[in-house]
């Protein structure tokens, strides 16, 4: 499938404002790729199919993640903020016929981030903190960090989602504290 096709399907199964998300995301997943040296062409899927089961309902999730034989652990079984990436991932191995691992991974830790992330991993999460359609408090800020360095910006993303949930009491995947500690304990190595 070419990019323009991908488009029309998010544009069919997203709302006005997620897919204004989609396509701001993969515009800035573009340009990190170009900047940090990720591959172009899939930073634009990725980013574009990264929130492309964002709408579905409990049964639709359940279903695309069933059917693609994941099981989720407890955690996630009870973090429904979760599912999108998961079913994203899914969904765009078993009804787009998306067969690139790179891709896949990319879309199924674009929101927890993972230890030993890929640089198109990398691109796609700081991508979808850093879109133009992003006005949280601190978006300038993390705007900046991720024009000087993707791990910082990574850092910051992490330590950023680990504060969120942690001050709303909020459950927090195991990736993000496993990605997070190995990129502050790289940070903390290069500063000696």
């Amino acid at each position: 499938m070419t990019v323009k096709e991908y488009d029309k399907i998010i544009n069919e199964r997203l709302k006005s404002a997620r897919y204004k998300h989609s396509k701001n995301v993969a515009k800035e997943a573009v340009r990190l790729a170009k900047k940090y040296g990720a591959d172009v062409h899939k930073a634009e899927i990725a980013g574009l199919l990264h929130d492309i089961t964002k709408e579905a309902d409990t049964e639709e999730h359940m279903d695309v993640i069933r059917r693609a034989g994941i099981e989720l652990t407890e955690l996630e079984q009870s973090s429904p903020k979760l599912w999108h990436a998961i079913s994203g991932s899914a969904y765009v191995q078993t009804e787009l016929d998306i067969d690139d691992k790179e891709i896949i991974d990319a879309i199924r830790y674009h929101t927890t981030g993972r230890a030993d992330m890929t640089l198109l991993d990398k691109v796609i999460f700081v991508a979808d903190f850093t879109s133009a359609d992003r006005d949280y408090d601190g978006v300038e800020k993390m705007r900046k960090i991720a024009d000087k360095g993707l791990d910082n910006a990574v850092l910051e993303g992490m330590a950023f989602t680990i504060a969120d949930l942690a001050e709303r009491k909020i459950t927090i995947a195991p990736d993000t504290f496993a990605g997070y500690n190995q990129l502050a304990a790289l940070k903390s190595k290069s500063k000696k």
